[in-house]
């Protein structure tokens, strides 16, 4: 479950949207509160929060998110005890505070609203709100036998690991077997499995590099692997085509277009040029 929590002002607007009764908004949490809609329930907060008008953020705003899976098998119950437990950890229950659980999406969310001003006037520390919202979601999860932040976090780790490890795997393919001599081709072998690749062009209509979509994943080519840089990938294709697939004044076609490099991918096919050439030379000397 992951947790999330700031001070804000607007409590009437807030409350109105947690409420909403066209996302089958359910009430899960209520303290120290009598009223039965938003506009009631606000007017409450501003009696208390009247002892205290320094403060403007004078309401608390918490969004509990378990994970869909976990979402799927709570009860309504469950939610109002994971919300009561939150509540208890983040020591306000002598504050008014009201929660609804939303359902009208796949994710199961609640929304919890706390008056940040007690009884007595004082305002409830609001510093480091955010990290402390998680840690008290974190503690919570581990509690109620929920899958914790972290372990999402990790999830998305190792599955991000893999779609990279495989967009890779099929580059190396695709240019070991297929050996394009230019964008085109390549762009258009990576489709056959799957991958798109984005052309990164800038304002100067310059070619900067590629993106690589997969899965659900949108990466830049050195996100995948450092040799999928952009510069790594064009020399390749150039070395492939005989540096055929560069025009002249450092241009390629792609898609009908015609593309200047970047000043990044220019210098270096400029440099990979100045080796060949530089090579060649010495070969020959070495024949004479």
């Amino acid at each position: 479950m992951i947790g999330k929590g700031k001070s804000i002002s607007h409590t009437g607007a807030s409350m109105g949207y947690g409420w909403n009764q066209e996302k089958n908004a359910e009430v899960v949490y209520k303290q120290h509160l009598a009223g039965d809609n938003p506009r009631e329930i606000t007017d409450e907060f501003k009696i208390i929060q009247e002892q205290n008008i320094r403060t403007k953020n004078n309401t608390l705003s918490f969004v509990l998110s378990p994970t869909i899976e976990d979402g799927k098998d709570l009860s309504s119950e469950r939610v109002r005890e994971l919300t009561q437990r939150f509540i208890a950890e983040m020591k306000l229950t002598e504050h008014q505070g009201v929660g609804f659980v939303h359902r009208d999406k796949q994710h199961t969310h609640v929304h919890v609203y706390v008056n940040r001003i007690n009884f007595d006037g004082t305002a409830y520390k609001d510093n480091f709100i955010g990290k402390r919202s998680q840690y008290a979601a974190e503690k919570i999860s581990k509690e109620m036998g929920l899958t914790t932040a972290r372990e999402v976090q990790q999830e998305k780790l190792s599955e991000l690991k893999r779609i990279r490890r495989e967009i890779k795997q099929t580059h190396e393919k695709v240019m070991t077997e297929k050996r394009p001599k230019d964008f085109d081709q390549y762009i258009k072998y990576m489709k056959q499995n799957k991958i798109k690749v984005i052309p990164s062009i800038n304002r100067q209509n310059r070619l900067q590099g590629f993106r690589f979509e997969y899965k659900g994943q949108n990466l830049k080519g050195s996100e995948v692997h450092r040799s999928m840089s952009g510069i790594r990938l064009t020399i390749e294709i150039a070395d492939n085509s005989k540096m055929e697939v560069l025009k002249k004044g450092n241009t390629i076609t792609l898609s009908g277009r015609t593309l200047g490099l970047s000043t990044n991918l220019a210098t270096s096919i400029a440099k990979r040029v100045l080796k060949k050439v530089i090579k060649r030379t010495l070969d020959r000397g070495i024949g004479i």
